[in-house]
Order: structure tokens, then sequence, then C-alpha cells
């Protein structure tokens, strides 16, 4: 009788590891059956899939020798516990995924080996029993001192919180609720994330400081949600609320600043919120930057809908930028919006309507109040003539 390890554990780790399968069924049941990892967004799976690969390789390796979880590994336990503490994953629910792991080898070495001996089963089961044991006292370790480091440095804590919502880190509302109730915020939803950027070239450590600066300024004593400031490069970029959008443009206007809100959108959209402003500042035209005023959500639409990557309907994109002129009775107010876009001129277009010039006038001044778009301002007269124009060439609205 020996104690050494059979050639057939050998023979079923090779098979494995080369099977791309083992590692899609790994996380195809972790996927299924951990709910927080059901929530992920496509962008995380490609890590969850990488670690099922290592995780894979090293338990059956440590089958095949005999062998144990080396300080190496603990290491590596220990980063990836650190990494979800970060992102707000709960550690209950790691834990659970190695399990659910742990299931699937167990039955993937069965299908591979249906007359295992009973010292090889026991010796994976005693394997996996062990290891499990080891990596969840690490982990939980490891997850708990991250978490106590996060809490203790607030103001870290709360740049890699908006970190990970602009990166679409979250896993699900509940990791985030749990993240900020560890951390003692109340975000604001809905909200308006700013990101803003310096009109000419500035110091490259220019946007930390700006960053707090405008959250001080936007972010007043009187608002009960927690606002959060972070940095992407030049950029500074913040989660308000709703109600600081208004006075963004004053303020970026006093620093030099330019900008775009998004207003309105949920927690579980930042990650777009940001893109779609990014976006906006790197295609904006400059004369689409106007003193006083920050770019909005219809005019980064617009830009995605002229760049080919529109994140909305463009009958969206036209109630965005139109507003209260798609109602029907603001229908004589569209239709003078028209004629000053396809005639040039008031007095044209006033001649076209067979109104007065006057009334034209005051028509478009009206189209000004409604929307916050002057239709003599080149860039917001662009912006008016897009919305129109994909409105006339999309469906109807069931009350025009």
């Amino acid at each position: 009788m020996t104690n050494e390890p059979s050639g057939i554990r050998e023979r079923v780790r090779q098979e494995m590891v080369a099977d791309p399968r083992v590692v899609e069924a790994i996380v195809a049941a972790v996927h299924e059956q951990v709910p927080v990892y059901a929530a992920l967004d496509d962008s995380r799976l490609p890590e969850v899939r990488a670690i099922a690969a290592w995780g894979l390789e090293r338990l059956l390796h440590l089958w095949a020798t005999d062998g144990t979880l080396g300080a190496a590994d603990l290491r590596r336990f220990r980063g990836i516990a650190s990494a979800r503490a970060a992102d707000g994953r709960p550690v209950r629910a790691v834990l659970r995924a190695y399990r659910v792991a742990g299931t699937v080898l167990t039955d993937e070495v069965a299908a591979r080996a249906p007359g295992l001996g009973a010292a090889d089963a026991f010796a994976l089961a005693r394997m996996l029993l062990v290891s499990l044991d080891t990596l969840s006292e690490e982990m939980a370790t490891a997850y708990a001192a991250t978490s106590e480091d996060l809490a203790g440095d607030r103001g870290r804590a709360l740049r890699l919180l908006l970190d990970d919502l602009i990166a679409g880190r979250h896993a699900s509302v509940g990791a985030l609720t749990d993240r900020c109730a560890r951390l003692g915020v109340q975000l604001p939803d809905p909200c308006c994330l700013l990101v803003a950027e310096p009109a000419s070239a500035e110091r490259p450590d220019a946007a930390h400081g700006t960053a707090t600066d405008l959250l001080d300024v936007l972010a007043g004593p009187g608002d009960e949600a927690t606002p959060l400031a972070t940095v992407r490069g030049s950029r500074a970029v913040l989660l308000l609320p709703l109600a600081a959008a208004a006075k963004a443009g004053a303020v970026l206007g006093e620093r030099s600043w330019r900008g775009c809100a998004v207003a309105g959108e949920g927690l579980d959209r930042i990650a777009l919120a940001h893109r779609l402003a990014a976006d906006a500042l790197d295609t904006a035209p400059a004369h689409a930057h106007r003193p006083g005023h920050v770019l909005t959500d219809a005019d980064a639409q617009v830009l995605a809908l002229l760049a080919g990557r529109p994140a909305v309907a463009p009958g969206q994109i036209a109630r965005l930028v139109l507003g209260p002129l798609t109602e029907a009775a603001q229908g004589h107010l569209l239709d003078a919006l028209a004629a000053y876009l396809d005639a040039g001129s008031a007095n044209a277009a006033a001649r076209v309507l067979h109104l007065h010039p006057q009334s034209l006038r005051y028509r478009l001044r009206r189209v000004h109040e409604l929307t916050g778009r002057d239709p003599r301002d080149p860039w917001h007269r662009l912006t008016l003539d897009i919305a129109r124009t994909v409105r006339d060439r999309g469906p109807r609205d069931p009350d025009r």
C-alpha cells in the first residue's frame, strides 16, 4: 500500500486545465447561484474568469501533488479579498463563490475519472476542505482590515467609491447600499454627474485641487446627501445633488473651466453618464462651450448622435433638446423655430408664416425660455436643428 499520488490525478489535472469549458462551467455556476455575481456587468466577468482559471490550476496541482496552499497563494487570496472590500462586494458572497467553484471542480473530476479510487477521492475532498478553510480565514481577515482602512480614511474611501461607480464596478444596488452604510453616507439619487476640465493647459495636478474646491462650492452644507469627487487625468468628476447642476456653469466660468453635466440619472447608470459626459468633452467644438454654462445631457446626446454612437433613440434626443416644444400646445413655437432655421433670419421666417417680425421674434424668445437654447447662438441653433430634424423623420407622437 502506498501513499503516493496516483497517475490518474495528473491525467485529470492536465485534461481539466487544458479544457476551457471547465472554467466557463465554474463562471456560469457562480453567475447562476450567487446573486451578487449574477448582477455583475460584462466588464467584470473577465476578472472572474481569470481568478477561476488560476484557482482551478492551483487546486488541481495541490491534489495531484498532495500539496497545500503556499505563502504566494495566500497573498493572492488576500489581495483578491482587499479588492472586493474596495469595490463593495460582500465577503460572504465571495466565499460562497469559491464553494460553488469547488463543487463544479469535484463534478468535473468525477466525470473524467468514473473509476477514481477511494484514496484519490479522499485526497480531493480533504484538499478542498483544507484549502477552502484556509482561504476563507485569510480572505475574511484581509477583507475586514481593508474595510477598516477605508472607513478610517474617509476622504480616500469616498474617492474610491466614486471611482468604482464611474467604472461600473459595483456588483449590485445591494452591495452599493451596504458599502454606503459602512461609510455612513447617503448618495444623491437622482443626481448630477459633472465632468469638468480646464479650458486651457494647466498643471497636471490642477484637477485635484479644483475637484475639492468645486465640491465645496457646488454642494452646500445644507445638502442631506453626500456629494463625491474624484479625478480622471486632467478632469474633475463630481457626483452632486440634482439642484447643483443649475449653478455649475457659473462656478466653472469663474475658474476658466468647462464641463458637461448629466442630470437625473440613477446611481446604477453613473458609468454610462460618465462615458457620455467624457465623450462630449472630447468631441464638442470650441463654440459649444458658452461662458457661464456647461454642456448638458442634451448636448452630449447630440454629440453622440453626430459621432454615430447615440446612447438613446433619436426621438428621446429630440425631447431632451426641444423639451416643452414637443407638446401639442407649443406647436406654433416649433413652427416658428423651424421657419427661422430654414429661412435664416427672423424677417424671412415672418414672411413665410405671414407674421409680423416682432411676433416671430417674440416666439423665438419663448423658444429660448422654454428650452434654454437661443436660436441665434451657433451651437444652440445646431442642436435645435438636429433635434427638430430627427423628430420630423422619426415616428410622430400620438398627440401631434
